[in-house]
């Protein structure tokens, strides 16, 4: 059953949170890693974007938690099928935030295809939903872009009552994620995973792999 709905938008430090709730106990926590890794998930996904999911349960069984794309996309439908989960915005500097996006996953979109499972099944979902659906095909209009991120954030704190909402930066640390989770604050540092200079690396490890390392790994 979901808990923890993560309704920030990818490169809001989405992959530590990912790593920071699967700490404190809201695990597994699904991020667009787990279709990296799993790419027979996308199927789940394009039904979602043809409006063919009704139970959510089918797609998210067993996770506890969602951040990142794709589950953010969907933050209103999982704050409805999931009415006692509470809701997680993570937010950055708009600028800041575009940089990032531009500069990492963006540039997935700039390679020639090529015939692996990237290419050939996440690919057409990732942009279906993102950048055509979500930016509209204007990722690279840089206003465009922040606006859309800035309405999504002030949709969701526009939407979701205070008391089932954090909005959340990660450079924050433990404190106040964990005050609004009702937990303990564990002894080791926050998690700090995937910045933008790894993002190619992890990728290719996930997808190599099939599995989605955790920083807590010896």
């Amino acid at each position: 059953m979901v808990q923890i709905i993560g309704a920030g938008f990818g490169r809001t430090g989405t992959a530590s949170l990912k790593a920071a709730l699967e700490r404190l106990g809201f695990g597994p926590c699904y991020h667009m890693f787990e279709v990296i890794a799993q790419p027979e998930r996308v199927h789940d996904w394009t039904r979602a974007l043809d409006g063919e999911v009704s139970d959510w349960d089918t797609v998210l069984g067993g996770f506890a938690s969602t951040v990142d794309w794709p589950g953010c996309t969907f933050w209103r439908e999982l704050a409805d099928f999931y009415p006692d989960a509470k809701v997680l915005l993570t937010v950055r500097d708009p600028q800041k935030w575009y940089d990032s996006v531009h500069s990492t996953i963006y540039q997935f979109v700039q390679e020639e295809p090529g015939d692996d499972d990237f290419s050939s099944k996440l690919r057409p979902m990732v942009e279906r939903m993102i950048w055509n659906g979500t930016f509209d095909g204007r990722f690279d209009d840089r206003e465009h872009a922040i606006e859309v991120f800035e309405e999504h954030n002030a949709a969701v704190q526009a939407a979701v009552p205070a008391d089932r909402l954090l909005t959340y930066q990660v450079g924050e640390g433990w404190q106040r994620l964990c005050d609004f989770l009702g937990v303990p604050v564990p002894e080791e540092d926050f998690p700090h995973v995937n910045d933008a200079a790894s993002i190619r690396g992890l990728v290719d490890q996930i997808s190599r792999e099939g599995r989605i390392p955790s920083p807590f790994e010896s």
